[in-house]
């Protein structure tokens, strides 16, 4: 999200002294404005949620209009999984400021989050209407206009927000000499999401675009290099980049593009097929043209697919453009209302358990260990954790809880299948999403390096699963120290 202006940053070592000098300020003055904004900015860098929500509060009670406190109250609450949350107060900063471009790109870019593309471009244009040179608006166009499959227009707005700002340094928090990452990015999107997984009060974060970055000009320096370009079907331009970036860098080297640029859906379903106690469904790659048209069921059908199968547009996440197509009838509609000019058509693989829930795992792979993450179940065939029966369920909690407790829980057929499936892969980091079946096998949905570790919301319903979340987090920390001492 782009960041209001603020002063700048103070001194590292010196921030926890300045937030005393603010609270003594505050108790003699406390209608100082500009004091408890400052406090509110530190408390928010230093991650105590609650006390800076309080101060953001405190300001929007004096100041409703604030647009300051407006947008950093929507970061902030944004980044703990508020997402209805932030849309408000982003929406109120562009209601009482509609000529600050930063609102409007701010909303914008949750709006395509939330899947309102509609609104998200209205927003778009109304900041480039007023500051065409926008590089933030530019690039969240590119990825709206990419999710619509408009390629052309999505690379030029693209390399009007990449080209010349190719490297950005991250804010740095920590009081301690820093250990520098340099993260090499897609503009195509398919990254993946470092937020919670790099420390910014341990490591300094310098961003590289690895389709931008100028082949003639030193890297920034750094001690390890993570390629954060995780989809090997969306990113191969990305992916061959970085491989001629990392080809010029000394330091070690973690999830090496060569190793990610051969996890693609497709490749992987060929990779990790015969596996032992691993069932992989079959995939195709046809034409969209062909399966819209009259000879799409005839397709299907010489290649040896079934109803009801999957349809799904390369490069997608998040169950994004990926339909399930029940009748040989239904095919020419679903397949004419995905984008792309080729189309996934995938086996369906039956996860639902006896009570007929549908059911997902995940197990991230951290330096080559398996850390669970999540156990959703759904009635819906469509299984995301975030839209799961999970909130209102304790039932469902409770089996959450009792596999992230101990992994074992799916069967040790199942513990030794997913390690096969990690040594395949060979990626430092990723994930592999799954079901069981009834003789333990795992039904293998997906498996590469754009899984999302997130942080539980601030709930006491989710409060058990913050040690296994803290457990993945703390992995990837002792894997970056590692490789780059």
């Amino acid at each position: 999200m782009t960041r209001s202006a603020v002063a700048e940053p103070l001194p590292q070592p010196t921030r926890p002294a300045r937030l005393l000098d603010l609270d003594r300020l505050l108790e003699r003055a406390p209608d100082a404005d500009a004091a408890r904004f400052e406090r509110a900015s530190l408390l928010r860098e230093q991650g105590l949620f609650e006390a800076a929500k309080a101060d953001y509060l405190e300001l929007l009670r004096r100041k409703p209009d604030d647009f300051a406190a407006l947008n950093d109250f929507g970061t902030l609450v944004l980044k703990a999984g508020y997402r209805e949350a932030a849309r408000s107060l982003f929406g109120a900063a562009v209601r009482h400021h509609p000529d600050n471009p930063n609102g409007h790109v701010n909303l914008a870019n949750l709006l395509l989050l939330l899947g309102d593309h509609g609104a998200a471009q209205s927003h778009f244009e109304a900041a480039l209407r007023l500051d065409p040179g926008h590089v933030h608006a530019h690039r969240g166009f590119g990825n709206l206009l990419a999710e619509r499959g408009d390629d052309a227009n999505a690379r030029r707005h693209r390399d009007l927000g990449f080209d010349g700002h190719a490297v950005t340094p991250l804010p740095y928090r920590g009081a301690l000499p820093p250990i520098r990452v340099l993260l090499l990015v897609s503009a195509c999107g398919g990254n993946i999401p470092t937020g919670a997984l790099i420390d910014d009060h341990v490591f300094q974060t310098i961003v590289l675009v690895a389709e931008y970055a100028e082949p003639d000009a030193p890297l920034p320096p750094h001690d390890v290099v993570f390629n954060g370009i995780g989809d090997a079907d969306l990113c191969r331009e990305g992916l061959q980049a970085a491989r001629a970036i990392v080809a010029r860098s000394p330091r070690p080297v973690i999830n090496h593009p060569r190793i990610v640029l051969r996890s693609g859906r497709a490749a992987n379903a060929e990779r990790l097929r015969g596996l032992q106690d691993v069932v992989v469904p079959r995939m195709a790659t046809l034409r969209r043209e062909t399966l819209a048209g009259s000879q799409g069921a005839a397709a299907i059908a010489a290649r040896g697919f079934a109803f009801p199968l999957l349809l799904r547009s390369p490069g997608f996440h998040t169950g994004r453009h990926f339909v399930r197509v029940e009748t040989a009838g239904a095919l020419a509609a679903a397949a004419a209302a995905l984008p792309g000019e080729e189309l996934w058509v995938i086996e369906r693989l039956d996860a639902r358990d006896d009570a007929g829930m549908f059911r997902k795992y995940r197990v991230m792979i951290i330096d080559r260990q398996l850390y669970p993450l999540h156990l959703a179940l759904s009635r819906d065939w469509k299984v995301h954790y975030f839209t799961a029966d999970m909130a209102d369920r304790a039932d469902h909690r409770a089996l959450d809880a009792a596999f992230l407790q101990n992994i074992a829980s799916i069967g040790d057929k199942g513990v030794a299948a997913l390690q096969r499936v990690c040594d395949v892969l060979e990626l430092d980091y990723g994930g592999v999403d799954f079901a069981l079946n009834a003789a333990g096998e795992i039904l293998l949905f997906e498996a590469n390096a754009t899984m999302l570790v997130q942080p539980p919301v601030l709930d006491p319903k989710w409060s058990y699963r913050r040690p296994a979340v803290a457990a993945a987090l703390a992995a990837a920390t002792a894997m970056l120290r590692q490789r780059a001492a």
